[in-house]
């Protein structure tokens, strides 16, 4: 049934302009739309993420959006240090904890948080 279809990831934030300065000057992503102060909506690879100002913003304790970045991810994360991102670190069960990036299973991972608390991960190998 949607198997053919687009989906395009949802982050609720309480304060539009912090998480716009984080998303396109911290990430780098380019604003598509913007509907009048309440959403902004972002280009990233050949998907979309929409940024809307919420009072629930923050209370997701999963990951958001996940970034399948290649082999890219360790200087994507050594660009977000620098840029003064934080990054998660969490003890999970097969992953070992490599400076900020998990790696097992043929992966590497990295977890980190906007402004408002929404858990973003990049993934590569």
């Amino acid at each position: 049934m949607l198997e053919n279809s687009n989906a395009t990831a949802n982050l609720a934030v309480k304060d539009l302009e912090k998480a716009k300065a984080f998303y396109e000057e911290t990430l780098g992503l380019k604003q598509v739309d913007d509907m009048e102060g309440e959403l902004i909506v972002y280009k990233s690879g050949d998907t979309l993420i929409n940024v809307y100002r919420s009072e629930f913003a923050g209370t997701n304790k999963a990951t958001a959006v996940t970034w399948a970045v290649g082999d890219q991810i360790d200087p994507i994360v050594k660009s977000l240090r620098s840029k003064g991102v934080t990054f998660e670190h969490y003890d999970m069960p097969g992953l070992t904890l490599e400076g900020d990036i998990h790696v097992g299973y043929g992966m590497k991972v990295a977890w980190f948080k906007d402004p408002d608390g929404n858990i973003l991960n990049l993934v590569g190998k």
